[in-house]
């Protein structure tokens, strides 16, 4: 099965398109990797997307090149089959990508420990809807963490909260690394201050060969585990569902991605699509040309997401990782950030990146499946945090996060100034008495520095502007319903 080809942005280069030092590059990044101790699936998959880099292909994928998604299979419609579901559990491990730092947000540690309901954390709740569903299925079902460098260490102390968690394999494995380049010359990056800083995980579609070359796969293969459900850390709707394993087990799918219709907070996302005369494809905005981003932006016409739930064979894993060795090939994602993301005047670098949706166009015989919204409600914004944290969000049975039933599947949008409530501390301090009243809002939109008291209720749409010098106060018990427009002096 041929490797596809890559897809990303390219550095700036000469006219020519040349970037002479771009060999001694690769192989000064090559060294730098075996001294680190990086295992050589890794190192093939590094040279992979950096020579794809090097020669610029950029490979974007034209509106010309797709067609719409017209059917796909919905959970509401697979058969009950709640006694296979039961049994398949016992071959079955839950997977979460913990390698997240939350920079974006302002966090230095894993995002995973951000508290998100009721002083419970990401990975708190995580661990309490394992050992419930393991309470109700009466199987030691595995939780398995996939963590950075950068994580690592500060999760294991948590988990150590949790001393029934532990099942017959391990419960987290690290990532592999790759090197930072300077966009000028493709050179690994060095910066004496912080070594920690010169390396990057390479996204989460390196969970495919860093699963292998850390033998957590052999593992849990050697102890007759075949089906791994897989999600972000900070999607707490994505849990594990026995009537989706019974249906993808049935089937025989070696990969499956949930995917949610879009909305029109969903239109910058990556939509699932269908190459002419191919298969299944999932396109990113990166992956857009310019003239075709009313099209990928219509979700009237690319009508659903990826969710980034998975469900995997790892039968069928091991299998491709063979064919391919140790690596698949996904495509290209450069990514372009401060050397330390949370110090935007530190120089930029190119980091090389693949998301782990993309296996979807390389697994044959991949397929898709339509979920509801509920299994979709992550925090990567301070935006996502506040609906979380609201009542617009409910905990059921102490471990699992669902809309408000009066939501009727749809979260509130939130748009809150990011002046003022970008990075966590910022957005603490206005909302120093926890989140408004979210429940009965569609819209909160807030402009300028706001600052919330306790017992604040929002109710339909709710805009709130404030041009004036210092901070406006929402004081206690307010009820916002409309429009609130302040020009104080």
């Amino acid at each position: 099965m041929p490797l596809p080809a890559a897809r990303g942005t390219v550095p700036a280069r000469s006219e020519d398109g040349a970037l002479p030092s771009s060999a001694e590059g690769l192989a000064a990044s090559l060294a730098k990797m075996r001294s680190a101790g990086m295992p050589e699936p890794a190192l093939r998959a590094f040279t992979y997307y950096y020579e794809q880099l090097r020669t610029g292909q950029a490979g974007l994928l034209p509106e010309s090149r797709l067609e719409p998604i017209s059917e796909i299979p919905s959970l509401r419609e697979l058969p009950c089959d709640d006694e296979h579901g039961r049994q398949l559990l016992q071959r079955t491990i839950v997977l979460k990508l913990n390698g997240g730092l939350g920079t974006s947000m302002g966090l230095r540690g894993p995002k995973s420990l951000l508290e998100v309901k009721d002083d419970l954390t990401f990975l708190d709740l995580i661990v309490r809807q394992i050992l419930s569903i393991r309470r109700r299925a009466q199987w030691r079902i595995p939780l398995v963490l996939m963590n950075s460098f950068a994580t690592d260490g500060d999760t294991k102390s948590p988990l150590g909260r949790y001393p029934d968690l532990a099942a017959d394999v391990a419960t987290t494995f690290v990532q592999n690394s790759f090197p930072k380049l300077r966009p000028d010359d493709l050179m690994p990056v060095s910066w004496p201050e912080n070594r920690a800083l010169e390396w990057a995980p390479p996204g989460h579609g390196d969970l495919y060969t860093s699963i292998a070359t850390s033998g957590m796969l052999g593992q849990l293969l050697s102890h007759e585990y075949r089906y791994a459900f897989i999600s972000n850390s900070d999607n707490l709707g994505a849990t594990l569902d026995q009537r989706i394993l019974a249906w993808f087990a049935g089937a025989q799918i070696p990969f499956l991605m949930e995917v949610a219709d879009r909305t029109e907070a969903d239109r910058k996302g990556g939509h699932l699509a269908r190459e002419r005369g191919g298969g299944l494809v999932l396109r990113e905005s990166a992956q857009t040309p310019d003239d075709d981003v009313p099209a990928f932006q219509d979700v009237t016409r690319h009508r659903v997401f990826n969710t980034n739930n998975l469900w995997l064979d790892l039968e069928a894993l091991a299998r491709l990782l063979d064919d391919r060795d140790g690596f698949i090939g996904l495509p290209m994602i450069v990514n372009r950030k401060p050397l330390d993301p949370s110090d935007p005047s530190t120089p930029e670098v190119i980091q090389l990146e693949s998301a782990m949706g993309a296996a979807i166009g390389v697994f044959e015989g991949a397929q898709a499946l339509r979920v509801p919204r509920r299994r979709f409600a992550p925090v990567k914004t301070t935006n996502d945090l506040l609906a979380v944290r609201s009542d617009a969000y409910v905990l059921i049975d102490e471990a699992y996060l669902e809309l408000a039933r009066q939501r009727a599947g749809r979260p509130p949008v939130i748009e809150l100034d990011p002046r003022f409530y970008k990075l966590l501390p910022d957005f603490e301090a206005r909302f120093p008495a926890g989140a408004p009243s979210l429940v009965a809002c569609e819209r909160l939109r807030v402009r300028g520095d706001v600052r919330f008291g306790r017992g604040v209720v929002a109710r339909g749409a709710v805009t709130i502007e404030h041009t004036g010098a210092g901070h406006l106060r929402i004081e206690d018990g307010a009820v916002l319903d409309g429009e609130i427009v302040s020009q104080r002096p």
